[in-house]
């Protein structure tokens, strides 16, 4: 007898926040929770290394058209870096390279710290998804060939040493986006003369959005269909630091109609958009001459203000 057949995906929207677990990679972490939901649409804001565990916001149904917000936005980890070991990509799967003694104090560590403090030059890594003529570059890391890479200025906003016992050292990291921990952890290493690699990584924040609100995937398994329904946040979750545009009836119809409205601010700023019934209806962006205009739109307004 045959397996019953799978019910057709349904229309999910919102935003799951997964804590994400290590060994995954965030389109298996995706996969997984869009099965679980029977979700028509799924998508991401940006991948966590499978190394990695912690945050990971997953965009289902009209959330999917926000994805990409967070993917300016600033980050924060909380980082163990290993020293005395260097490894070919800068983490824990890395071949190692080469070994030394750690001869470094916690005053040491803590004054090569201050070094990365603030703007700071980085070389993309060669084991990282950055193209070079259409092919990331860990392809050409896997053939033994390395390409030159441009420094990119990132902006490490804090750096703050939690514990340190000779060897590991766990630190909490705020950046700007672009930012390579791994890179971060080898260029320590190189401060202090010893070498090192990041031994783990767990993202804690993206913008407004932390992993103390997050649900990990064995919890979510366990929830009956319902209630994992109600995990998910509503898709202006990912456009929560953006100001708010409360529309009359009116203003609502021009705007569902792909028209804009009058409005007052600097050109360039964009604007969430709720309907005269308080619901969420997209995003517009004001132009020079006062008229903020729609630039995403969601097709159904479910999200009350």
């Amino acid at each position: 007898m045959s397996a019953p057949r799978r019910p057709p995906r349904r229309p999910v929207d919102g935003v799951l926040l997964l804590d994400k677990p290590t060994g995954l990679t965030s389109n298996a972490a995706l996969q997984k929770a869009r099965w679980l939901l029977n979700a028509a649409k799924a998508g991401h804001t940006g991948t966590l290394d499978p190394l990695a565990t912690g945050l990971l916001p997953l965009c289902f149904g009209e959330a999917t058209k926000f994805a990409g917000e967070l993917l300016d936005a600033d980050k924060a980890y909380r980082a163990t870096i290993r020293l005395g070991i260097t490894t070919d990509t800068a983490d824990a799967e890395g071949q190692v390279l080469e070994t030394r003694p750690v001869q470094t104090g916690r005053d040491q560590l803590e004054a090569a710290l201050v070094r990365f403090r603030g703007e700071i030059e980085q070389v993309p890594p060669m084991h990282s998804a950055l193209k070079r003529d259409g092919k990331p570059l860990y392809e050409y890391a896997r053939q033994g060939i390395e390409v030159e890479r441009q420094p990119r200025r990132v902006t490490i906003h804090a750096l703050d040493l939690l514990s340190f016992d000779g060897e590991l050292a766990v630190v909490d990291v705020a950046c700007s986006k672009g930012t390579y921990v791994r890179t971060l952890a080898a260029d320590l290493g190189a401060v202090l003369e010893c070498g090192a690699h990041l031994a783990a990584l767990r993202r804690t924040r993206i913008g407004g959005l932390r992993v103390e609100n997050a649900v990990t995937l064995e919890a979510f398994e366990a929830l009956a269909l319902e209630a994992r329904d109600r995990c998910l946040a509503p898709p202006d979750t990912l456009v929560a630091d953006l100001p708010v545009a409360r529309l009359t009836a009116a203003e609502s119809a021009r705007v569902l109609h792909g028209q804009g409205v009058r409005w007052e601010g600097n050109a360039g700023d964009r604007w969430r958009y709720y309907g005269a019934d308080g619901t969420f209806i997209g995003l517009g962006e004001l132009s020079a001459d006062g008229w903020l205009n729609p630039r995403r739109l969601i097709a159904a307004s479910t999200t009350p203000r």
